[in-house]
């Protein structure tokens, strides 16, 4: 009979089970999904990474995973650069919409003025907060 196990952490006997085969049973009912790691760095003179941007590219879609700038950067214009680049590169590889998640102590104003519109929301995650979902076509 099959038991079911709780393991901290998803390591490469289960992650190379069940990422491929998720993966597979995705392309079949939607297609190859054309995935690609899309990222972009912000370096300081010293070449210490001092912020970036992080996602892929799935199907016609830009999946925004993670954005940063260290904290006394910030203001400096380098957020918007790196959105702008990250989308420019998107588009470049056939993406024609982009999503994201935020939540209220990061960045939903930042990405409300780059004319991303919230489609969910999660209040109470975490407690006091809330956790939006954005889009916006490319």
């Amino acid at each position: 009979m099959e038991e079911i196990y709780q393991i901290a952490y998803a390591e490469e006997p289960a992650w190379d089970v069940i990422g491929p085969a998720i993966s597979q049973y995705n392309k079949q009912q939607g297609g190859d999904d054309r995935a690609q790691s899309l990222c972009f760095v912000l370096r300081a003179p010293d070449q210490e990474i001092v912020g970036g941007i992080i996602g892929g590219t799935y199907w016609d879609w830009f999946q925004l995973d993670l954005l940063w700038i260290r904290e006394d950067l910030r203001g400096r214009g380098y957020g918007h650069r790196l959105l702008i680049a990250a989308e420019e590169e998107a588009r470049r590889r056939g993406a024609r919409h982009v999503h994201l998640d935020t939540f209220t102590f990061q960045a939903p104003d930042f990405y409300q003025r780059h004319g991303y519109e919230v489609f969910g929301a999660l209040p109470d995650y975490p407690a006091g907060h809330t956790r939006y979902y954005m889009r916006k076509d490319l």
